[in-house]
């Protein structure tokens, strides 16, 4: 390894400023919008490309053509915020980032419509003056270089003072972080996105024609954006996603690095791809440990409403979703021997193959609302590896030599599955505590990565090949040697793929895939492992595009790693495959690959095809139909089904259940120890910099008892109650049931007993009430997943005793007639009675309840005090509420904790405590009308013999 010339530093350092200028504009539009724009390599060829189109096929003149470009870049930047990320400003970001994705190749397509510049490719792109100057002995400037070194730290600096000058600036951060504190400021958050957007557009337009001046002809224009992307999108994430400055720096140091690597490995191409998908994985493994994640819903996902009850009796409406499958099935099965075309058969397989590869981004995106983009490169390297098992490996480690005898071609394909599956779970854990965003970043990176670097290994392929040989003789002893046998082979493991995929989708891996999803922290309170689903949504993803990859390099009997099928880019394919199929659906990569890998090769002469398979007809979609193709298909069930309900007549009256007992019977926790509190805190204190938010509060909860927790907004009360329950970190100790659970995390907390709600009541909006009750049955009923995909009889049972269980909680609490409903589209207080089927699903020993009649109307709220009265009494359970309505908490406390600025200040019986000097002062205020309104209302207290907690709490 040797030192680099400093020539070749001074060059990586000069090409590593307009990376940084790039990492500028992305955290900018980060900062202001929290979307990770893919898109700003690209949008910036449509004002370079027609900055040489105008100078050098129009000759005009350079200092003409710039600024006319630079505008063309920032026109495109407002018309992009102005048409797409403005009418998807309240969409998730993995949506807006997927809408992003459509923009860089919509900004290809522009550029591919520009008039044509072949006749110029051997000409330079070009410079503001030629020349070259020399400062020092060794060192060498050209005039693009000087461009560079003005034009970089000039716009870095006005780009600075702008943003900590003016009040627009000033607010750019504050629009994403709180869009109503910009608007007090007289700030309207859409007008901050558009100028950001606009100077993205710049910024990208700008880069592209200082790095298009320094190394590239006009025939190489077209191809800088994904590595440059990646490089820049490196640097964005090196500094976290929020400095400037440090997005500036980190982009120098990756092209010095760069200029590093190539000067001592020349003969290892990739590897300073391979070197920046390291950086990227640890940035965001570090990065992702302190930023918050989204929370917003997958609102975009088609949603399909499940089966009424009482239609699910009726033979034909149980099986009206297979019908379109079994005609879709039946047409597959037959196509073949009517169109006998080898070229057809391998176009429909083709077709197949990439379908399985897209349904990896259905599970990982759709369930798990993680987006990857680097899909394809998982199938690359499942279809290399299945191609070198398939001929023998021989490795030689120091003096052990390792070989494998070639495998049949099953055993192959299965095995690249595996290992794909686990470099997934691999590449995926850096971004375990987030969800979407990050994940694209490290999977681009990785795609880049393979694409340039991981794919060219030797034990891939012979040393000088571009291809990789793949032999597939027989499947079980059946000759598969013709296209025609092929295709039926690829059909079945489609089919498998389908009926797995199916079946988890019904179950409880899905359930709590999607409830992480959305709500981590409430998924967790139900026990659920979210790290645990994560890495089994990022396995599960990379094996299934694992075995489409491989069966794809089967198709074509090779591995063209270098041009088609594996690249950067057919990973974006496949992420428009599965929106415009349907995301979240299990049968929209089907039509997804039907449209935009089958419509061009079905209608090869139709000028109107490429438009709605490409970059358009995914932005189209998003903008207008974000449901997907499957919608269409959804909407024609929901109406076969409304018109079968309505000729059953009026439904029956919703039944309720009296005793939450008769379905607590999997409860199998021994007595709480008598005379012994069931929950002790000892000293907790939480801090968040230099503020002690809880400061040594100790508490206890008996048996049986209902606990209250007052005191002013900010008195630390959540904060209590989230150091309790293990979501903020505390010292002090923390025993429940006699179990110190200081450390422990928040699902293991939850299975040694301890319940917990939340303020906002959000839970899991995507999933319905029965589907969120079952979520937390699984506490109790774990879903098996291997089991579960191999449709194992006793996994139905388990099923339908979870949907048993969890209708008659529902019933129970009054909710009968919402058991279908969406989380989202529920009341607030609806909300919150759905919590409490949850606690009684988790069969919880001690309740933590924050807020529970937050938002709620009064008539509403006055029910809850005899609701959680009889949830005592049927669980056997102990409460600790915080609640802001005196008499409720005052009329059903058994004892009442007051806090002040985080220390408890009163304890004792609810009358000692509202009489405290310190609590009136600090809480009551000086009021007599507020001090009188805190003694107990006999309506909130108030109990009936025949209690019926549904007729009492229907909302």
């Amino acid at each position: 390894m040797e030192i680099p010339t400093t020539q070749v530093l001074f060059d990586g350092a000069v090409t590593g400023l307009v990376i940084g200028l790039l990492a500028v504009g992305i955290v900018l539009v980060y900062r202001s919008t929290r979307v990770i724009n893919f898109a700003v390599a690209n949008m910036g060829l449509v004002g370079s490309v027609l900055f040489a189109l105008l100078v050098v096929r129009y000759n005009v003149p350079y200092w003409v053509g710039l600024p006319i470009s630079l505008l063309a870049g920032a026109v495109f930047g407002a018309v992009v915020e102005l048409v797409v990320v403005r009418r998807l400003f309240t969409a998730p970001r993995v949506i807006v980032l997927v809408a992003t994705i459509g923009v860089s190749q919509l900004a290809l397509m522009i550029v591919t419509a520009y008039p044509d510049l072949k006749d110029y490719a051997d000409r330079s792109y070009p410079v503001p003056w030629g020349g070259r100057w020399s400062p020092l002995s060794g060192l060498q400037v050209t005039g693009a270089q000087i461009s560079i070194l003005v034009v970089v730290p000039l716009i870095t600096t006005l780009l600075a003072l702008f943003l900590s000058r003016t009040v627009l600036g000033k607010t750019v951060k504050a629009s994403a972080d709180n869009p109503e504190l910009a608007r007090l400021r007289g700030i309207n958050p859409k007008i901050v996105s558009a100028v950001v957007w606009t100077v993205a557009g710049f910024i990208g337009t700008l880069c592209l024609i200082l790095i298009s001046a320094q190394n590239a002809s006009l025939a190489q224009i077209t191809t800088l954006g994904p590595t440059t992307l990646l490089r820049a999108l490196a640097a964005a994430v090196l500094a976290r996603m929020a400095s400037l400055r440090v997005a500036l720096a980190a982009g120098v140091g990756l092209g010095i690095g760069q200029s590093f690597i190539q000067f001592n490995w020349l003969d290892q191409p990739g590897l300073t791809d391979a070197v920046i998908l390291l950086l990227v994985l640890g940035a965001v493994f570090f990065v992702s440990r302190g930023r918050e994640t989204e929370t917003s819903s997958f609102s975009f996902a088609p949603k399909v409403r499940p089966i009424p009850e009482r239609l699910r009796e009726m033979w034909w409406v149980r099986h009206l979703e297979r019908a379109p499958l079994l005609v879709l099935g039946l047409s597959a099965l037959f196509l073949p021997l009517v169109i006998t075309q080898p070229s057809r058969h391998l176009l429909y397989t083709i077709i197949m193959a990439y379908a399985i590869c897209a349904t990896s981004i259905t599970i990982l995106t759709g369930w798990a609302g993680q987006l990857s983009l680097g899909q394809m490169a998982f199938a690359g390297l499942g279809a290399l590896t299945t191609a070198t098992l398939g001929r023998g490996l021989r490795l030689e480690i120091g003096s052990v030599t390792v070989a494998v005898n070639p495998l049949p071609f099953p055993a192959a394909v299965l095995t690249a599955a595996v290992l794909t599956a686990a470099l997934a779970a691999v590449i995926g854990t850096g971004a375990l505590r987030v969800r979407g965003l990050l994940l694209a970043v490290s999977t681009f990176a990785f795609a880049i990565a393979a694409e340039q670097f991981l794919y060219r290994r030797e034990i891939f392929h012979d040393e000088g090949s571009t291809t990789a040989s793949l032999t597939r003789d027989s499947v079980f002893g059946l000759d598969v040697s013709s296209q025609r046998a092929y295709y039926y082979v690829v059909l079945t493991v489609l089919a498998v793929v389908l009926a797995v995929v199916a079946r988890l989708r019904r179950s409880g891996i899905a359930r709590t895939t999607i409830g992480v999803r959305d709500n981590p922290a409430a998924a967790a309170a139900y026990t659920v492992v979210g790290t645990g689903v994560k890495l089994r949504a990022f396995a599960l993803a990379g094996g299934l595009a694992g075995l489409g990859g491989s069966l794809l390099a089967g198709a074509v009997q090779a591995v063209p790693y270098t041009d088609r099928y594996f690249l950067s880019n057919d990973s974006l394919v496949l992420v428009s495959i599965v929106v415009i199929g349907g995301l979240g659906s299990v049968y929209g990569p089907v039509l997804g690959s039907l449209w935009v890998i089958g419509l061009p090769s079905f209608m090869p002469n139709n000028e109107l095809v490429p438009l709605l398979t490409s970059s358009l007809g995914l932005l189209i979609l998003l903008l207008y139909f974000p449901g997907g193709l499957i919608q269409v298909g959804y909407a024609a069930r929901d109406a076969v089904l409304a018109w079968a309900d309505r000729r059953l007549g009026e439904a029956p009256p919703v039944k309720t259940v009296t005793s939450a007992a008769v379905v607590l019977t999997h409860g199998t926790r021994d007595p709480a120890p008598a005379g012994q509190p069931v929950l002790t805190v000892q000293d907790v204190r939480v801090r968040f910099g230099g503020r002690a938010a809880v400061d040594g509060v100790s508490l206890e909860v008996m048996p049986d008892e209902i606990v209250g927790l007052i005191g002013t907004n900010g008195a630390g009360k959540s904060t209590l109650m989230n150091a309790i329950g293990g979501f903020a970190p505390a010292t002090g100790t923390v025993t429940l049931l006699g179990q110190d659970v200081s450390r422990s995390s928040p699902e293991k907390r939850a299975r040694a007993g301890l319940g917990r709600t939340f303020q906002a009541a959000t839970l899991f909006p995507e999933l319905t009430v029965r589907q969120t009750v079952q979520v937390a049955l699984e506490a109790r009923i774990r879903t098996g997943f291997l089991a579960t995909a191999l449709h194992l009889p006793h996994t139905f049972r388990a099923e339908r005793a979870k949907r048993a269980e969890a209708n008659e909680l529902i019933d129970f609490l009054g909710l009968g007639r919402y058991a279908d409903a969406f989380i989202a589209d529920l009341s607030t207080g609806t909300r919150r009675i759905v919590e409490l089927a949850g606690l009684l699903a988790l069969d919880a020993r001690v309740l933590c309840l924050d807020e529970p009649t937050a938002g709620v109307a009064q008539r509403e709220t006055e029910a809850f005090g005899p609701l959680l009265q009889e949830i005592r009494r049927e669980l056997g359970a102990a409460i600790l509420v915080i609640e802001h309505d005196m008499p409720l908490v005052m009329g059903i406390s058994d004892r009442v904790y007051c806090l002040e600025i985080g220390r408890v200040i009163a304890s004792g019986p609810p009358d000692a405590v509202r009489g405290d000097p310190k609590v009136i002062a600090s809480y009551l205020g000086t009021d007599e009308r507020a001090i009188q309104r805190s003694g107990t209302s006999q309506t909130a207290v108030e109990t009936n013999d025949g209690f019926s907690a549904g007729a009492t709490v229907v909302l």
